[in-house]
């Protein structure tokens, strides 16, 4: 049986699950257009919580009543040292390394809300890779393939270079916000072609299956269900 986030994140951090996960908004022009936005200035942040997290395997689910929910696949970045203010030169020295994350997004609860709390926040709504591939084998996460396919149809495929904000500089700008600590994660965006933006819309649904494939690093599949579904 392969390890679990709890116990990959208890032997490398000493704590069982992330603690800040830390996300990056419209980081892919193509997404930022897809919604009809101009990409931001800054890096426009937002975050989720610990309990979201679960690993491969487990199920995406779904609350009742909250429309149309999409998958989203996203480079995410793995905090190995505490860091305050540090700068873009310095920031890949606080990088343990990199997985897979999937930033499961609840869209007509986003609309309506107007903000992101609730949407990002449904428990189960962050799964991801637990095991990660350290640093000074990927260095800056540049020229890596990102892809999702849902029940095997592809659905967004890019590459980190087409990132607006790239690690070095996600990662000083987020330690300038708040102390990142071991085990945190960032979550660095999402290319263009979530279910939402398409004609007709694709939204998640019980019984799918959602795979978040990064070059280098590995392939996260989850199944998704009704909440409280066996």
């Amino acid at each position: 049986m392969s390890p679990t986030v709890s116990e990959i994140w208890q032997s490398a951090f000493g704590v069982a699950r992330p603690q800040k996960i830390v996300c990056v908004g419209r980081n892919y022009g193509a997404h930022a257009g897809e919604e009809g936005e101009e990409p931001p200035a800054t890096p426009l942040l937002f975050a989720k919580f610990a309990t979201t997290v679960i690993g491969p395997g487990a199920s995406i689910e779904l609350p009742d009543g909250i429309g149309h929910v999409d998958a989203e696949a996203e480079l995410a970045i793995v905090i190995g040292t505490a860091a305050r203010r540090c700068s873009p030169a310095q920031a890949l020295d606080v990088v343990a390394g990199y997985t897979v994350a999937n930033d499961v997004s609840a869209r007509d609860v986003q609309s309506a809300d107007g903000q992101w709390f609730r949407a990002k926040g449904y428990d189960t709504f962050c799964p991801i890779l637990p095991s990660f591939i350290e640093r000074r084998e990927i260095g800056d996460g540049r020229g890596l393939r990102v892809t999702q396919r849902l029940n095997g149809v592809l659905m967004q495929d890019a590459s980190t270079d087409e990132l607006i904000f790239d690690v070095p500089t996600l990662v000083a700008y987020c330690s300038s916000v708040c102390t990142l600590e071991p085990g945190d994660l960032i979550l660095t965006g999402t290319p263009g072609g979530a279910g939402y933006f398409r004609d007709p819309p694709v939204s998640l649904a019980a019984g799918d299956v959602v795979e978040v494939a990064i070059e280098g690093i590995g392939t996260l599949s989850n199944p998704v269900a009704a909440a409280g579904a066996a």
